[in-house]
């Protein structure tokens, strides 16, 4: 049967079970909004294409399956790459839709003609140009085959506007659902082999073990190997926050997890990457300890530090694989038991606390970008995979209030976006977003008229004066939030902390809580 571009490109977005599609429209994609409103797929519309970008990333964090974002040619592509970005190294299966000029007029300067297959190339796990109708089906397939597929990621969809005008032959097919990588049985051997002759091993959980689900199998090797846990920021949540062998995040602020890792003779990653974040993953390679990588991607392993035994596979089938031929461990000492707890503490921390120990375990937790981002990662209660959502890698600021508004529409839970004064001027547009589509969001922002992060750096190299870093913005945050059709609450008082808290959740959502925490906090 003949449809039109525009109608098989919804009807493939329906056959791979989309149900949501984050974007914003312009002439060079119209034709697939008009599609849209015969369909059964909810369009969210959002304040700008980056939000709209971090809300599918949202979306895709926390249910597991690829988000899809659309936006039209030219500056609608372009404000789509930092949450290309941003997908690409947190390993997010994502499906970016553009439109683009006509055919005929693809390298001629046309209006708002970008070659945004090129642009992303970088930052993409797969590009395509679509260039007829008959293309676009295969074209879909094959992007939510690879955004889902191994290390996940994102794909980006380019189609000139004509061609979703044209029309084409098109048949349903059901959707082909990639098989997790397999572990190999003599890299598991070694790897039971190594293990066997370690006597105080670290297990350092990262994003590749939540995206598995392995959070049992690693709570499960640790018990039998006696060893503490640690995780990175996009590893929160594979481990309870109370479990006794939980060390937290690690990080340069964490002295338990630094000096695990500097104590351990087997340091046992799972689905996390080496990156140049923290230093202590020198020390490693420095010290020449013994490392022990599960990762499905084979290109991550020994790229940072040199890997003694690997498993390229999916971390859960690798564990399931692993845990028959591992012997319970006696009983290690560790000198870390000896360290005072090394969680900071300030206005911030407490607040932070204040509100996940009111919203609970059903809560998502996103973040943005500086201070309040460790804060968080040291200091919210998370207890389960997929619901604390950060910008890792890139440390994209503004990336929480899209990224809350797409985990809802993933699981309807009530968000807590954890921000910044700064961050949350990159995207509080996307507060209009939450208000329109009633999104129970509740937006804490860490109000200490500064770049926090950057006058703690700048104080740590000793520069003098801080005209680069304080903000001195003075907004009322929460006479914004109402202007916007929200609730605002301003608490300046320390000791009002934990009565505000309760307040302000106490009634409709979304709100902004707009705390005022002294300028030097936490630095």
């Amino acid at each position: 049967m003949l449809t039109s571009g525009a109608k098989i490109l919804v009807s493939c977005l329906e056959e791979q079970g989309v149900r949501n599609i984050f974007g914003y429209p312009g002439a060079s994609i119209l034709s697939v909004y008009d599609a849209l409103a015969v369909s059964s797929i909810r369009h969210v519309l959002t304040a700008h294409e980056q939000g709209a970008c971090f809300a599918a990333e949202g979306y895709a964090r926390r249910s597991g399956h690829a988000g899809v974002v659309l936006a039209t040619s030219g500056p609608g592509a372009t404000n789509l790459v930092t949450g290309l970005a941003d997908a690409y190294m947190d390993s997010v299966p994502l499906v970016a839709i553009t439109g683009n000029v006509p055919l005929a007029q693809l390298g001629h300067d046309s209006f708002q003609e970008v070659d945004i297959f090129d642009v992303s190339m970088p930052v993409t796990k797969y590009g395509i140009i679509v260039k007829s109708a008959s293309e676009i089906a295969p074209a879909v397939r094959r992007a939510f085959a690879l955004a889902e597929s191994g290390r996940r990621g994102p794909v980006l969809i380019d189609i000139p506007s004509d061609v979703l005008d044209c029309s084409a032959e098109y048949e349903p097919a059901v959707p082909e659902r990639p098989s997790p990588l397999l572990p190999d049985e003599e890299e598991i051997k070694r790897a039971a082999e190594l293990i066997a002759r370690s006597s105080r091993p670290l297990i350092y959980a990262g994003g590749g073990a939540a995206a598995a689900g392995a959070e049992d199998r690693i709570l499960e090797l640790s018990l039998r190997l006696k060893a503490p846990v640690v995780t990175s920021y996009m590893g929160i949540g594979c481990c309870p926050p109370d479990h006794p062998r939980f060390l937290g995040v690690l990080s340069d602020i964490n002295l338990k997890a630094a000096s695990a890792m500097a104590e351990c003779d087997l340091f046992i990653t799972v689905g996390a990457r080496f990156n140049s974040r923290y230093g202590a993953f020198g020390g490693l390679k420095k010290r020449r300890t013994p490392l022990l990588q599960f990762d499905s991607d084979r290109a991550e392993i020994d790229k940072n530090v040199p890997a003694s035994a690997s498993v390229i596979a999916d971390a859960a089938l690798a564990l399931d694989a692993l845990l028959p031929l591992v012997r319970e461990k006696d009983e290690a000492e560790w000198a870390y038991d000896l360290l005072p707890d090394s969680a900071q503490e300030n206005r911030g921390t407490r607040i932070i606390r204040a509100l996940t120990r009111e919203l609970g375990d059903g809560v998502t937790v996103t973040t943005d970008v500086g201070l309040h981002q460790e804060w968080a990662a040291h200091n919210a209660q998370v207890r389960t995979p997929r619901r604390f959502l950060t910008s890792g890698g890139l440390g994209a600021m503004g990336f929480g209030m899209g990224a809350a508004i797409g985990a809802h529409f993933a699981s309807g839970d009530v968000c807590l976006v954890i921000t910044g004064d700064g961050s949350f001027n990159m995207n509080l547009n996307e507060l209009t977003t939450a208000v329109k589509h009633h999104v129970p969001l509740v937006v804490a922002v860490m109000n200490n008229n500064a770049l926090g992060m950057i006058r703690k750096l700048q104080t740590a190299r000793g520069t003098k004066g801080s005209a680069m870093s304080s903000l001195y913005l003075g907004v009322d945050y929460a006479a914004l939030a109402r202007a916007m059709g929200a609730r605002g609450v301003t608490v300046t008082e320390e000791e009002d902390v934990d009565e505000a808290v309760k307040n302000a959740l106490d009634g409709t959502l979304p709100v902004v809580i707009d705390f005022r925490i002294p300028i030097n906090t936490g630095i």
